[in-house]
């Protein structure tokens, strides 16, 4: 059986070059044809029933497929990220039966792209003071309000929307559902960074329609759900740096082989300070690596994850300033964007002052921390 499905698996990846090339150069075009294709070979969605769209043999599948597609896996598969793994297990854990057959298998196939409508403008780390607003009218909820810091919108289909259908303050009246994204009432604006790319996005909904069967498990009681898709979320975005090509782009830490190299062409691999740095990076990599196969708590991965970052872009900055500084070439294009990306890495996901308040107050019980109270007289803490 073992040998059996390596075999499938390899046999898909010989023949996946020809199927991406018959996609064209479109990015979106590509990701899509990648995805179907995993579809149609049946190795998308292990470990999620069949009913589903899943595949639930051999009982490893993922983890042996995860190895097998080791440095084979294109670029265009971090397109589906937010939806195979926030949207997919939020779904099988509280979604109904016909929330499930509708979304999970156009999710596994690609057909859908979502999107994760959480953060307001007045509602960061503090989420549960969200304004976005939705008012049942007949069949449908009509939502209006704001996002902000949403990746990959502009590409979407489909959103998990957080929203106030109740009149409670705080946690309760919040309700969790499946948004359309391409709607009238549904404008996405693009945010720069300093990185120079636009992977974040405001949302405005105006008068925005959302079926009233597309709720996410109880209406006014969807904390429980959005705070298990954050776990969902911080357990993906804190998984180890991937050997590859150089891109410019992403939301990893730099692999440690990058940095290696770096030091040699610097000529800065002999400078003890520069050679305890590697050390500590190389260390930090490892230990990210070993966290992604261990059951830990998210909010430590993520944790980890971002102290790599800024590791990695600091050390950077001590061997090389100048390929940050120019921009002579796409070498220091690279360099550049991991350098300036990586600050935003302690904010996406929770902040990290978020994920230690998490650790302290979920992992080891401690007593949780005093909270403003905006609806209390002058905000009194509580």
């Amino acid at each position: 059986m073992e040998n059996s499905f390596d075999s499938e698996v390899d046999q898909f990846f010989e023949k996946l070059p020809a199927i991406l090339e018959s996609a064209g150069p479109s990015y979106m075009d590509r990701a899509r044809t990648w995805r179907r294709a995993l579809w149609d070979a049946g190795l998308a969605g292990f470990g999620i029933p069949v009913e589903y769209g899943g595949r639930e043999t051999p009982s490893d599948g993922g983890k042996r497929l995860q190895r097998l597609a080791h440095g084979r896996v294109p670029p265009e598969e971090s397109t589906f990220g937010i939806g195979l793994n926030m949207a997919v297990p939020t779904l099988l854990q509280f979604g109904s039966d016909e929330l499930k057959q509708r979304f999970i298998p156009s999710t596994l196939r690609g057909d859908e792209i979502w999107c994760q409508l959480y953060s307001e403008p007045g509602a960061g780390s503090d989420l549960p003071s969200l304004s976005t607003r939705a008012v049942l009218d007949g069949d449908e909820w009509i939502v209006n309000g704001q996002k902000v810091w949403t990746s990959g919108a502009q590409h979407s289909d489909l959103g998990i929307l957080l929203a106030r259908t109740g009149d409670s303050p705080g946690k309760s009246g919040i309700t969790m559902m499946v948004i359309p994204m391409r709607q009238p009432g549904v404008e996405v604006r693009p945010l720069r960074q300093m990185t120079g790319d636009a992977e974040f996005n405001e949302v405005f909904f105006n008068d925005a329609r959302v079926p009233k069967a597309w709720v996410i498990d109880e209406v006014n009681d969807g904390w429980r759900a959005a705070t298990q898709l954050l776990a969902h979320e911080r357990s993906s975005l804190g998984a180890g740096s991937e050997d590859g090509d150089r891109k410019a782009s992403g939301s990893s830490a730099l692999p440690f082989h990058f940095l290696h190299s770096l030091a040699h062409q610097s000529g800065k691999n002999k400078d003890v300070v520069i050679r305890q740095e590697l050390a500590r990076a190389y260390s930090g990599e490892m230990v990210m690596n070993w966290l992604s196969h261990r059951r830990t708590h998210p909010s430590i991965g993520k944790l980890w994850r971002t102290r790599q970052a800024r590791h990695c872009a600091h050390l950077v900055g001590m061997m090389a300033p100048s390929l940050i500084a120019h921009e002579d070439s796409p070498e220091d294009g690279f360099w550049r964007y991991h350098f300036l990306n990586s600050p935003r890495m302690s904010i996406g996901g929770g902040t990290d002052e978020i994920q230690r308040n998490t650790l302290g107050e979920r992992a080891l019980g401690l007593p949780r921390e005093p909270e403003l109270r905006m609806d209390t007289p002058k905000g009194k803490t509580l």
